[in-house]
C-alpha cells in the first residue's frame, strides 16, 4: 500500500518517506479502513521531530492519528455489516507504530466511529482529535446551558468546535481572537462577544461584555500565558479545561489566589479522556453532523505527495482551520 512513515527523526522534508508499505490485516477486533484522507495535528508533527525518543524502538512509524475512509474488512468478533461503512477515525497512532498516512490502516474497531451520509471525507480527518478535545473541555464538568464560558484562541482548531458545542448547549460565550477575520468567524460559529486577547488587560474586556458578571467556565489555549487574565475574569467555583500550553510550557501557579477562589483545574488531552467520555463525544459529533450543525474549516488540503508541506504548515502556524492530506 502506499503510505508515508519515518525512521529518524527530524525536519520533515528529511524524515518523511512516501513508498510501499506491507497492507495490515484487521485482528481480532479490528476493522481495516481504507483512508480517503489524514488529518495533521500539532501532536503528529511533534512526534516526528522527537517529542517522544523511544517511539522508534520498534521500528518506523506512519503518522497520524485523524483520518477517515471506508471500512474494507473486519478481524474476529467485529459485526461483517460493518464493512463498507464510512468512518472517521481517531487516536490511530497513540500507543502503536501504524496510523492514518497510508492507504490502509487496521485498527480497533472503537476508534472508527460512523460518518454520517454527505459528511466529505474531508471534513471527516478534521473531527478526531480537535472535536473530541473540544467536547470533553466543554461538557467534562457538567452541563453549561445558562452559563458563560469563555474560549481563548477561538478562532483555533479546537476553539472554533468549543464555541459551537458551548452556543448549542445555550451557554453564553465569550471568545478571544487576534484580529478581525478571526473574530468574525468566532462570531459565525456563534460566539456572543469576542475580545483581543493582544490587547492589555483583556480580562477586564471581557468583565466589560458581562456587565461585570464573572464567567463560570473557561476553554483554554495558552494555560500559562492566559492565566493573570482569565484569573480576572473568572468566578469564584469556576473550572479552567485546558488542553495547551506551549508558550509557557511548565506555568507556575499563583497557588493561594486560586485556592481562595475554589477554582477547578482540568487538563485535557483525547488519550486520556475515560472511553464513556469519547463515546459521549462521538455520539453528539454524530448527530450534529447528522443535523447539519456544525460548521468546519480546512484551511489546506494538499496531494499526497505534499504531506511534508502539510507537517510544514502546522510548524508555521498562522491560520486558522485544519489541513488535511487526500490519500487517493
Amino acid at each position: 500500500m502506499k503510505a508515508a512513515w519515518f525512521e529518524s527523526f527530524g525536519s520533515a522534508a528529511d524524515t518523511l518517506v512516501l513508498g510501499e508499505q506491507p497492507k495490515p490485516e484487521p485482528g481480532p477486533g479490528e476493522v481495516l479502513v481504507k483512508l480517503a484522507t489524514t488529518g495533521v495535528n500539532p501532536s503528529d508533527v511533534k512526534k516526528r521531530a522527537g517529542a517522544f525518543p523511544n517511539l522508534l524502538d520498534d521500528g518506523l512509524v506512519i503518522p497520524h492519528s485523524d483520518g477517515a475512509g471506508i471500512v474494507e474488512a473486519v478481524g474476529g468478533g467485529v459485526d461483517k455489516n460493518r464493512i463498507g461503512e464510512r468512518v472517521f477515525v481517531y487516536q490511530a497512532q497513540y500507543g502503536r507504530r501504524f496510523g492514518t498516512a497510508a492507504e490502509y490502516v487496521a485498527l480497533d474497531q472503537e476508534r472508527a466511529a460512523r460518518l454520517p451520509d454527505g459528511v466529505s471525507f474531508e471534513v471527516g480527518a478534521c473531527i478526531g482529535i480537535p472535536i473530541l478535545t473540544a467536547h470533553r473541555c466543554v461538557f467534562a464538568d457538567g452541563p453549561v446551558e445558562g452559563q458563560t464560558l469563555l474560549v481563548t484562541g477561538g478562532a483555533g482548531r479546537v476553539g472554533y468546535y468549543a464555541i459551537q458545542w458551548a452556543s448549542r448547549a445555550g451557554a453564553t460565550v465569550i471568545a478571544t481572537a487576534s484580529n478581525h477575520d478571526d473574530e468574525a468567524s468566532c462570531r459565525a460559529m456563534g460566539a456572543d462577544h469576542v475580545v483581543n486577547h493582544r490587547q492589555e488587560n483583556w480580562g477586564d474586556a471581557v468583565l466589560h461584555c458581562t456587565g461585570g458578571e464573572k464567567v463560570q467556565r473557561v476553554v483554554e489555549v495558552e494555560f500559562g500565558a492566559n492565566l493573570p487574565e482569565v484569573l480576572k475574569c473568572i468566578a469564584t467555583g469556576g473550572t479552567i479545561a485546558t488542553y495547551s500550553s506551549t508558550v509557557v510550557k511548565e506555568p507556575q501557579l499563583p497557588f493561594l489566589q486560586m485556592m481562595f477562589m475554589d477554582l477547578t483545574l482540568r487538563m485535557v488531552i483525547v488519550y486520556a479522556m475515560p472511553e464513556e467520555a469519547k463515546a459521549r463525544a462521538i455520539a453528539d459529533t454524530c448527530q450534529a453532523l447528522e443535523q447539519g450543525g456544525l460548521q468546519h474549516r480546512i484551511a489546506h488540503s494538499l496531494p499526497f505527495e505534499q504531506i511534508a508541506r502539510s507537517h510544514e504548515l502546522i510548524e508555521q502556524g498562522g491560520f486558522g482551520g485544519c489541513v488535511v492530506v487526500n490519500i487517493g
